[in-house]
């Protein structure tokens, strides 16, 4: 991988929070920014991740690889969004999105809806072409991305009704420091295979409920038990979180996609312990703005 300006080797989490709505001083949706040696890679691109990626102090321009776990909004929604505001930040280098089957239907419907305002910044401001400055590429399970320095694989997971979501590994050499493993199980239920994908991973990026706050949510929305159906059905509860980490032997287990996240009554101690009662190593309850040195 080629040395870029800045030396960097951080994780940093944008958006924490399990699902697509967002509340007054809440927590924002799913979106995470790695850097290696300072080069960014965003993973999900949930509502934020725009204003995330430079408020972590990286310029638009520098946007470089994207990938996308799912085809749920709270990961894609600002997946086109993203890459427009770079192109009008100036953006310098040539941007490959990854993602399942449905991303470059994505990003032809985004330029599509934006041809107005793409064709007319492109006449009347003299910007290259959008279009030719971004590369989709569409992963099913196994080699996703390789390059020197960093291999990406992906692994199916459980996530109904959609089939095409993903847990995402990244394997990173560094010339003068240890390899790294990141493992980011994307949005799964109780998942076991996962343990044998995550193996010794340096960290773990886990999604998680727990159980008593989402008790506390369902009972004061309309659809309350269709709700917990869905959430129990496709989600991993804490005390699971904390079983795949312990079979995986993780390093360090960080614990997103947190639903509830903006329960005041929910505690990141009361997370933690609902993790601890199965895990017994490094543990982080995830917020926005977190940022993770790596090993």
């Amino acid at each position: 991988m080629a040395q870029v300006e800045g030396t960097r080797d951080r994780l940093v989490v944008i958006g924490s929070k399990g699902g697509p709505a967002i509340r007054t001083r809440g927590p924002g949706p799913t979106a995470f920014l790695l850097e290696i040696a300072g080069r960014p890679i965003v993973i999900d691109c949930g509502l934020g991740v725009t204003r995330g990626f430079v408020d972590a102090g990286q310029h638009l321009n520098r946007l470089g690889l994207i990938f996308i776990t799912h085809h749920h909004s709270d990961h894609n929604l600002e997946f086109g969004n993203l890459i427009h505001t770079a192109w009008t930040a100036g953006l310098a280098s040539h941007v490959r999105a990854f993602g399942p089957d449905g991303i470059a239907h994505l990003w032809r419907g985004f330029l599509d809806m934006n041809r107005f305002d793409i064709r007319t910044r492109i006449a009347d401001e003299g910007r290259p072409e959008l279009s030719e400055l971004v590369t989709v590429e569409e992963f099913a399970e196994g080699l996703v991305h390789s390059e020197p320095g960093l291999t990406v694989t992906s692994l199916r997971n459980v996530h109904p009704p959609i089939t095409e979501s993903y847990a995402l590994k990244f394997e990173i050499a560094r010339a003068d420091k240890p390899a790294c493993t990141i493992v980011f199980s994307g949005d799964t239920a109780y998942f076991p295979p996962l343990a044998r994908f995550a193996e010794g991973a340096d960290i773990l990026v886990h999604e998680g409920l727990f159980m008593p706050g989402v008790d506390r949510l369902v009972a004061r929305v309309k659809n309350g038990a269709r709700l917990k159906e869905h959430l129990v059905a496709r989600h991993t509860v804490a005390e699971d979180v904390g079983r795949i980490a312990s079979a995986a032997r993780v390093k360090h287990l960080i614990v997103h996609h947190l639903v509830p996240a903006d329960d005041p009554d929910v505690t990141h101690d009361e997370w933690a312990a609902a993790v601890r009662t199965t895990y017994a190593g490094k543990l982080t309850i995830a917020h926005d703005g977190l940022v993770v040195p790596l090993p």
